[in-house]
């Protein structure tokens, strides 16, 4: 009882001595705690879970609101997997990519057409895999899904109409986030690893760094139950395990560009990983200090006023989630479901917020929540002003 109560008095900052007070400020925990109810309760998401982080100090990680409000309400908890939209691009495919180049089985400056042949048209001859992964390859922001060329249907052919678009601008002169960029990563991933995305994915990525419930097809390793659904379709059907974007799913639910499932938990294992310079948390080395460097450092052509690094956001218009604190080589990437991981190499720190806010219907909006976040964590990390 006795050990208890000191242990209460140190916590609460009135007692000095054998243990240290916790790294996180506790007051911009608690804003966050109520920014994340307020957008609940004005129905922009129906729940999400939290994790603030700076590494080796402290950690913050709470669940709030429902899992699923439709067909019947469900409490949500940490343990929750989310589908993480195009957090897929960054942490699946911008990463495997860079497994690859340091095997010596990619060159991230080599032609499109090295790799997919078949999108070797005049076209596209000007195309690197470096324009694939800083969006500046000037092709279109997704696939047709409708029209003359909307009628593919999996992999294969939607790489074929990947490879059938011509750009609209000259490589390398024009910021444009697509979504088709990453679709062709996805499957030169598969060709230099030889064998499917999910599977390299798991064996190279998810396995290394005991990210245990992260992954393509989820349905195939878990119960339903523990995956927030998202929207309900024309038929009254909710997608619950399924993938939300249109066009991964009729991929068969596996694709450079979209399909992970994951936690809090596994995505702040992966930010450790970043954060330590491609160091997993049991000594391991995953990735070496120049494929971070690669990932999240500038690598956009010159002239360019948005920055990427090669698969996360540095500067450009979607990099309202750095908030108004961490400073400019900080680094993430959101998802459309409600998503978003943001990384300070300076402070060490980050945050991830994991919500289906596409549940039971999309038109929410919650990009002020993700800017508000970033202040917060900033603040929660001691980064000053």
């Amino acid at each position: 009882m006795r050990f208890t109560l000191l242990c209460l008095a140190l916590a609460a900052g009135l007692l000095a001595g054998c243990a240290h007070p916790p790294a996180l400020a506790p007051q911009p925990l608690a804003q966050a705690d109520a920014a994340v109810e307020r957008f609940i309760d004005q129905r922009q998401l129906p729940g999400a879970a939290l994790w603030m982080e700076r590494v080796g100090q402290g950690s913050y990680h709470r669940a709030y609101g429902q899992r699923a409000v439709a067909p019947t309400p469900e409490p949500l908890d940490e343990t929750t997997v989310f589908d993480a939209a195009s957090l897929t691009k960054p942490v699946v495919t911008a990463t495997l990519v860079q497994l690859l180049r340091e095997r010596g089985q990619l060159d991230v400056e080599a032609p499109l057409q090295r790799y997919l042949p078949d999108c070797g048209g005049a076209d596209n001859a000007g195309i690197t895999l470096r324009h694939l992964l800083t969006h500046t390859s000037g092709l279109p922001s997704g696939l047709p899904r409708s029209g003359p060329l909307g009628g593919w249907s999996g992999a294969a052919e939607a790489e074929r109409t990947a490879c059938g678009l011509a750009p609209t601008a000259a490589p390398g002169t024009l910021f444009r986030y697509s979504d088709v960029n990453f679709i062709l990563l996805g499957r030169i991933v598969e060709r230099q690893s030889g064998m499917p995305l999910e599977r390299f994915a798991e064996q190279a990525l998810f396995k290394p760094l005991g990210m245990a419930d992260s992954g393509y097809l989820p349905l195939q390793r878990m119960a339903a139950a523990r995956i927030a659904p998202t929207e309900r379709q024309p038929d009254g059907q909710v997608l619950r395990g399924e993938v939300h974007d249109p066009t991964a799913r009729r991929m068969g639910g596996v694709a450079g560009h979209a399909g992970l499932f994951t936690t809090t938990a596994d995505l702040a294992r992966f930010a450790r990983m970043l954060l330590a310079g491609g160091l997993a948390e049991d000594g391991r080395r995953l990735l070496s200090p120049e494929s971070v460097a690669l990932l999240t450092t500038p690598q956009s052509p010159t002239g360019l006023t948005e920055q990427r690094g090669m698969g996360w956001d540095i500067a450009s218009p979607y990099a309202r989630p750095r908030g108004s604190l961490y400073p400019a080589t900080s680094y993430g990437h959101t998802g459309f479901t409600g998503c978003v991981l943001w990384l300070d190499p300076t402070s060490r720190s980050f945050y991830v917020l994991l919500s289906n806010r596409v549940h039971p219907a999309a038109g929410t909006n919650v990009l002020p929540l993700y800017g508000e976040l970033g202040t917060l964590a900033a603040r929660a990390a001691g980064v000053a002003p």
